[in-house]
């Protein structure tokens, strides 16, 4: 069981530097794109929100129903693989709605997946393979890495758009 409660500890230091980074971004930012056409800030975090999901929820445990209450609709669609970010906050969800799914999210994965039965976390991730891992405790690591991936995009972001690097 201690790999598993180490997986779920990379999970909670990954977004720990996540919420610490945008804690040092202004609102006014999140939308804002260096260069047009590239990414902002908002779409990084609700890209987020859907890969965790993805990753460690539907990968590990499968849909449920009530999953349309933790990714709205239009959400994966909106920020998913091969989403194109949109620079008018106007056509995406509010800041505010985008932290929630993404805590939400995370919040879910840390209280229903500890409780799996250990040897879920062994078994092959649901199809489609993913070049990244196998099994479904693979798929939690991933997410973890991946965020971090994401980290540094938005650190970058918050360079690109005029602030001090982060010491």
């Amino acid at each position: 069981m201690q790999r598993i409660s180490d997986a779920f500890a990379q999970v909670s230091t990954a977004r720990r530097f996540t919420q610490d980074m945008l804690s040092h971004i202004d609102a006014e930012l999140w939308f804002r794109q260096p260069t047009e056409g590239v990414t902002h800030v908002a779409w990084q975090v609700g890209h987020l929100a859907v890969a965790q999901y993805g990753l460690a929820l539907k990968r590990v445990r499968g849909e449920q129903p009530t999953d349309e209450q933790l990714i709205p609709a239009g959400f994966r669609k909106a920020f998913g693989k091969g989403s194109v970010p949109q620079a008018d906050p106007a056509n995406c969800p509010s800041i505010d709605e985008i932290r929630s799914v993404l805590d939400g999210v995370h919040e879910c994965v840390l209280t229903e997946l500890p409780s799996l039965p250990e040897s879920l976390f062994d078994e092959l991730s649901d199809v489609p393979p993913h070049p990244m891992f196998e099994t479904k405790l693979g798929a939690i690591l991933w997410a973890a890495k991946h965020e971090f991936i994401h980290i540094g995009q938005i650190a970058l972001l918050r360079r690109l758009l005029g602030n001090e690097w982060l010491r």
